[in-house]
């Protein structure tokens, strides 16, 4: 029997190899190209066969909702699953994919699980499951499903059909009984907003380079881990500019050197290649210390 074939189409050498490892992770008979953008992906989609297409949105040449415009006008794309894999979940972009036929969306970020439930209820309305377990023993590592690797995408929770989490406020034992009074909150360059699998955390920006941001965060009951991948909205500038930024947590420490102490000082490294997102980190840079500065929770 044939091998079920996925495309996998993203700038971020990263965020490819992290999905392609969950793929052939749980299905060892599945076959696996990827693409930096939607122009190599046109490419392949004209000369090769492919069940399944994941892809991100924003990339340089060709969009993900440029690229899906152009499968849905090609006779033998039109009914080819497309799974837009973004951070872009506002109502206007949601809606623009639907309208351009998308068959579903995976938020970043995301988990191994997440991505696993998303690929299987695509292919199961193609008829294309059965193949794709058949093909190989389907063996989910419990180590990898669970790790900070796997964190990729947070779909709408109505959406995806997870084992939930357990409530935060039913974590005492992470807090110690007797608490000394929190730090005063630092100051930084400017404010944003962590986006991880377990939530979002404002945050205070420290430092900024092309490569990587050095970010506080308050230290809660779950803690960030290392490798997870998050999105990190920046926020400043006198139009209170956003820009969205994909990325992962590549080191994470105490602020205060104290066993509890309240802030954990995080670096973030991106993975983003967009022209637009490298122009607007220059700018930042560029531009110094920001306007005001942030306080989190304030």
């Amino acid at each position: 029997m044939s091998k079920v074939s996925v495309l996998v189409v993203d700038d971020a050498p990263f965020i490819r190899d992290l999905v392609k490892k969950g793929l052939r992770n749980a299905f060892p008979g599945i076959a696996l190209e990827d693409a930096v953008n939607g122009r190599k992906a046109q490419v392949l989609l004209s000369r090769e066969v492919f069940d399944l297409v994941l892809c991100d949105w924003e990339m340089p040449e060709m969009s993900g909702l440029e690229l899906l415009t152009w499968c849905r006008q090609q006779d033998n794309l039109k009914t080819m699953p497309f799974i837009m894999v973004t951070s872009r979940g506002d109502k206007e972009n949601v809606i623009q994919a639907i309208q351009a036929g998308v068959s579903d969306f995976i938020g970043k970020p995301f988990t191994n699980e997440q991505l696993l439930t998303k690929v299987k209820k695509a292919l199961h309305k193609v008829g294309k499951l059965d193949a794709l377990m058949s093909s190989g023993p389907a063996r989910v590592n419990a180590a990898f499903a669970n790790d900070s690797l796997s964190a990729l995408t947070g779909n709408r929770p109505e959406v995806v059909n997870t084992t939930p989490a357990a409530p935060q406020a039913a974590q005492p034992l992470v807090q110690p009984v007797v608490k000394a009074a929190p730090s005063a909150a630092p100051t930084g360059r400017g404010q944003g907003q962590l986006r991880l699998p377990s939530g979002n955390q404002p945050c205070v920006i420290k430092a900024l380079t092309l490569k990587e941001a050095s970010l506080l965060v308050r230290r809660g009951e779950v803690l960030p881990q290392i490798l997870e991948s998050a999105v990190l909205d920046l926020e400043q500038g006198e139009n209170a500019e956003v820009a969205r930024l994909n990325g992962y947590l590549h080191a994470i420490a105490a602020f205060e050197q104290k066993p509890d102490s309240d802030w954990l000082q995080v670096t973030f490294r991106f993975v983003d290649k967009d022209t637009q997102k490298l122009d607007y980190l220059s700018r930042l840079i560029a531009r110094g210390t920001a306007q005001k500065h942030f306080v989190p929770g304030a």
